[in-house]
């Protein structure tokens, strides 16, 4: 780790799964004790900057679900090696989907900014289900700290008005009959930041650079063997176009 020399509290973990160190704890000072799960490339030595991804989970990967779950239940935190294996991927286990668990991410992403040699061009997140909603927070009050952000089957919850002033990309993606939120609230979201981009002179093709709306129909998920669009969010994490999108800013 190289940083500013700060001294963090960090309780590292123990254990691993799947070439992630898991159980990790950062001890913040101002947001209490933060559970995550970590991947650092055996070529990590500190001397070049490194991309970051953060991935939230929904429910099922919350941390009173059980250590590592969030790997277990989803794959973005696997799969998106695959686009650049020079990345650190850190898996929070939050305890919800609301203010405090915004605010615990966006303090162990500046613990991780600082902590380690990280290329600041290549920050990215991606949320799904209730780790969207908990991203959907951080985009409205951080936005400026990451390079895009990937939306899937989710809520939106956070302040449009400020992502629009940062115009961080941002991919929302959602089944048309999801079974938990339906993708009226992606549409919602969709349009007013549209009209926000609209407003402040943008063009169509600036727009679209952007912002990505994605509602996928029925046979989408019954094509890769799912009948469930909200569970079936998970394959999203498999889509080379969704997952190129968010690495490719």
């Amino acid at each position: 780790m190289i940083g500013s020399g700060t001294s963090y509290s960090v309780d590292a973990g123990t254990e691993t799964y799947r070439g992630f160190v898991i159980d990790n704890v950062y001890h913040s000072p101002n947001d209490g004790d933060i559970h995550y799960n970590v991947y650092i490339p055996e070529s990590y030595d500190g001397s070049r900057p490194y991309a970051l991804f953060f991935t939230l989970p929904g429910y099922e990967g919350l941390y009173f679900q059980g250590v590592a779950r969030n790997l277990e239940a989803e794959a973005f935190g696997f799969e998106a090696q695959k686009y650049n294996t020079e990345m650190i991927v850190v898996a929070p286990q939050l305890s919800d989907w609301r203010e405090t668990s915004a605010n615990q991410t966006i303090a162990l992403l500046e613990y991780f900014l600082d902590a380690y040699n990280i290329d600041r061009e290549k920050v990215y997140a991606n949320g799904y289900s209730g780790g969207g909603e908990t991203m959907s927070l951080v985009m409205g009050k951080r936005p400026e700290l990451f390079t895009a952000y990937l939306h899937c089957s989710s809520g939106w919850d956070g302040d449009l008005e400020v992502l629009a002033k940062s115009r961080t990309p941002v991919y929302l993606v959602i089944g048309e009959d999801d079974e938990y939120y339906g993708s009226g609230p992606t549409k919602r979201a969709y349009n007013e930041l549209h009209d926000l981009y609209v407003s402040q002179g943008l063009s169509d093709d600036e727009i679209s650079q952007l912002l990505v709306l994605d509602v996928k129909d029925d046979s989408y998920f019954r094509d890769r063997g799912m009948n469930n669009q909200h569970g079936g969010g998970g394959l999203f994490a498999y889509d080379e176009d969704i997952m190129g999108w968010l690495f490719g800013k």
